[in-house]
C-alpha cells in the first residue's frame, strides 16, 4: 500500500487531510471489504464501488484465465491519477487495487472506491478514476483463451 501526505484546498469544506486512503497493486487476492471500509468517512453521503472481474469470454473467444503485468512506475502513475481525481472532485476518501500475477475467471481483478458528499459527485469520481486507471497506469493483460492462443491487452 503507498500512502502519502497530502492536503488539499476546498474553500468552505473540511476534509480528510489524506483523501487517497489505499492504492496499491498486489500479487493477492483482493477484498471489497478492505476497500469499502478504506473510504468510509462520516462527511460522506455516497459512496460508490466498481469491482473489474475476469470475465469467461473476449472478443467471441473463450478466456480461461490471464496474466497482469505491471511496469515499475505503476505504482506511482496509480498515485498521479488518484491525486488528479482528489483535486478535481470533492473527495473525502478514496481507494483503489489492482491484481497483478495470474488470475482465474471470475477473481477479482481491481476494486476503486470513492466517497464523497454527494452521490453524483461519488459516481463521477468513481468512474473518472476507473477510467483514467486504465488509461494512464502501465498495467497489461496477457489473456489464455480455450483455443490456446492467447493475447496481450494494453501492451
Amino acid at each position: 500500500m503507498m500512502c502519502m501526505a497530502r492536503t488539499y484546498d476546498h474553500p468552505g469544506e473540511q476534509r480528510h487531510p489524506d483523501p487517497i486512503r489505499l492504492l496499491g497493486l498486489r500479487e493477492t487476492p483482493l477484498s471489497l471489504d478492505e476497500v469499502f471500509a478504506a473510504v468510509g468517512d462520516d462527511a460522506a453521503g455516497g459512496t460508490a464501488l466498481f469491482v473489474g472481474t475476469v470475465r469467461d469470454h473476449d472478443g467471441g473467444a473463450e478466456v480461461t484465465g490471464l496474466g497482469y503485468s505491471a511496469h515499475p512506475t505503476a505504482e506511482a502513475e496509480l498515485l498521479r491519477v488518484a491525486e488528479k481525481v482528489a483535486a478535481d472532485f470533492p473527495v473525502r476518501a478514496m481507494a483503489a487495487v489492482h491484481r497483478v500475477g495470474d488470475l482465474s475467471v471470475g477473481d477479482l481483478a481491481v476494486v476503486v472506491a470513492v466517497s464523497c458528499p454527494h452521490r453524483a459527485e461519488a459516481f463521477a469520481a468513481c468512474r473518472r478514476l476507473i477510467d483514467e486507471l486504465k488509461l494512464q497506469v502501465p498495467i497489461w493483460k496477457h489473456q489464455l483463451f480455450a483455443d490456446g492462443t492467447e493475447e496481450w491487452v494494453g501492451a
